[in-house]
């Protein structure tokens, strides 16, 4: 079969043919693309060819790949997907070229176009938030629509901080009057009567990574007055024993580390126009050998019940350095094997 080149730049369609077990395509790229898809110097389509497995050259504003079928459709649909998010008009960076191909290289059902499409959670004129992955999209959402969300997965893959901005989303809208952000005091095998200090000074240490992340949502002075007024409380879980929360949004954090009677608690406290985020991995628990975890109990009774939602996190949504990725994942395959 000959395919001369005035022929093919007259389609809009990817061209391909396959010899023996090497599949190759021409893939034409608008021109309003190129540059964003190629990247200084190629640099882009250098990460493609090592994430997916192919060998990519130019032709003119045509990408010929070469490689395994499957693969070589994935480039299709890849740079398909970016072409048409940029004719849609989003200006996209290194970085979102790298995510797109990553996502794409994961989920072959992937829609670029919904996902950078999604509108930004605006948490302040200097802050705003958006998913870096699926799991991290079908979170948010599911926050949006059902009243009791758990995000269970491990660390670093945006649970507790997605779960804090959509709460200072929801209180700057007003759809909420008051954000109560819950850790357990206990972790790591300490008890706090064996720490310094009074209440206060025993327990800011483990909920400190939440006032990090609020100051790094906002600016420190609302945040100081939004904490002096009330109107954001950081606590433990045990002080949320015999209250009502009414019009409220709650983020459990570290729930893999509740007792039994503490999540059946803690689920208890939701009131009128409330709604809840409790995040956790259950491979990080630290309660005391024969105590069962809240959240792995709570998992199995009340995921299936309407209004609760449970989404889970793996190392693909890792968004730390990427050797976090790595490490995750290493040590998800070594604990598989020894069960």
């Amino acid at each position: 079969m000959t395919v001369t080149r005035e022929t093919r730049l007259k389609s809009t369609k990817p061209w391909r043919y396959s010899i023996s077990t090497s599949f190759l395509a021409r893939i034409p790229v608008p021109d309003e693309g190129v540059e964003t898809l190629f990247g200084p110097y190629d640099e882009n389509l250098k990460h493609f060819e090592m994430l997916f497995g192919v060998q990519i050259r130019t032709d003119g504003t045509e990408l010929v790949v070469s490689g395994d079928a499957h693969r070589v459709t994935k480039i299709e649909k890849l740079v398909g997907q970016i072409s048409d998010v940029i004719r849609d008009g989003h200006r996209l960076s290194k970085s979102d070229i790298r995510r797109a191909a990553k996502l794409v290289e994961q989920d072959n059902e992937v829609n670029l176009r919904e996902f950078f499409g999604r509108s930004p959670i605006q948490l302040s004129t200097k802050c705003q938030v958006r998913p870096k992955s699926i799991a991290q999209q079908k979170y948010l959402d599911a926050i949006e629509r059902e009243d009791i969300v758990f995000g269970v997965g491990p660390a670093g893959t945006g649970k507790t901080y997605l779960g804090m901005a959509q709460a200072v989303s929801f209180l700057s809208s007003k759809r909420v009057s008051r954000i109560v952000l819950a850790r357990p005091a206990v972790e790591a095998g300490e008890r706090l009567g064996f720490l310094p200090g009074d209440l206060q000074e025993k327990v800011n240490p483990y909920l400190r990574p939440l006032y990090d992340a609020l100051y790094d949502m906002l600016d420190g002075d609302r945040v100081n007055r939004l904490l002096e007024r009330g109107v954001i409380e950081i606590a433990p879980i045990a002080f949320m024993r015999g209250r009502t929360l009414n019009d409220a949004f709650v983020v459990l954090d570290e729930a893999q580390n509740t007792t039994t009677e503490q999540m059946k608690m803690f689920l208890t406290r939701l009131g009128h126009g409330s709604k809840a985020v409790i995040t956790g991995d259950i491979t990080q628990i630290d309660l005391p050998s024969g105590k069962t975890s809240g959240l792995v109990e709570a998992m199995q009774v009340v995921s299936d019940v309407r209004g609760v939602c449970l989404v889970r996190f793996d190392e693909r949504d890792v968004v730390r350095h990427p050797l976090v990725q790595a490490i995750v994942k290493a040590y998800e395959s070594f604990s598989s094997s020894r069960t």
